[in-house]
């Protein structure tokens, strides 16, 4: 027969769920303590950014491939650029480059030919002016590394 549940009773079957979950969760925990398993107190720190990246390696422009020297002419010249994401702002989340303000820095694709998508090569230009940009860096493996683009070589 069913016991019907008024509110501020609670039925025989809810209170041997009840008894059976808090019996199963005391049961684990013993196991895992007699096992000789405690859960360990983790600190997790986080480490402050260096105020100069290590994105010290310096690469000649001319070293580049030819379509990262395409688009650092065409930042230059402001535009125009062949990706809709192109001369947004870069956020520097990796910290890899000089820690500068929001909006420092601007991103740009090149092009990898045979790609279908945007690929992983970038330039990242930071300045106060756009077409001026005070330095460059290019990264051939989606952020994960920089080298700063020294336009003279």
């Amino acid at each position: 027969m069913r016991q019907h549940v008024t509110s501020g009773e609670t039925s025989w079957t809810t209170r041997a769920r009840q008894a059976l979950k808090a019996g199963a969760l005391a049961a684990a925990t013993a196991l895992t303590l007699a096992a000789g398993w405690a859960p360990q107190a983790q600190a997790f720190v986080r480490s402050q950014p260096a105020e100069t990246a290590p994105a010290t390696e310096v690469v000649g422009l001319s070293q580049l491939p030819r379509q990262a020297q395409d688009v650092h002419q065409r930042i230059l010249a402001g535009g125009p650029f062949r990706y809709e994401k192109d001369g947004t702002v870069f956020g520097n989340r990796e910290r890899l480059l000089p820690r500068e303000p929001r909006g420092f820095y601007r991103e740009y694709t090149v092009p990898t030919p045979g790609a279908r998508n945007r690929g992983a090569r970038r330039i990242v230009c930071g300045g106060k002016v756009v077409q001026m940009p005070e330095t460059c860096f290019y990264t051939a493996d989606h952020y994960q590394s920089f080298s700063r683009i020294d336009p003279a070589r």
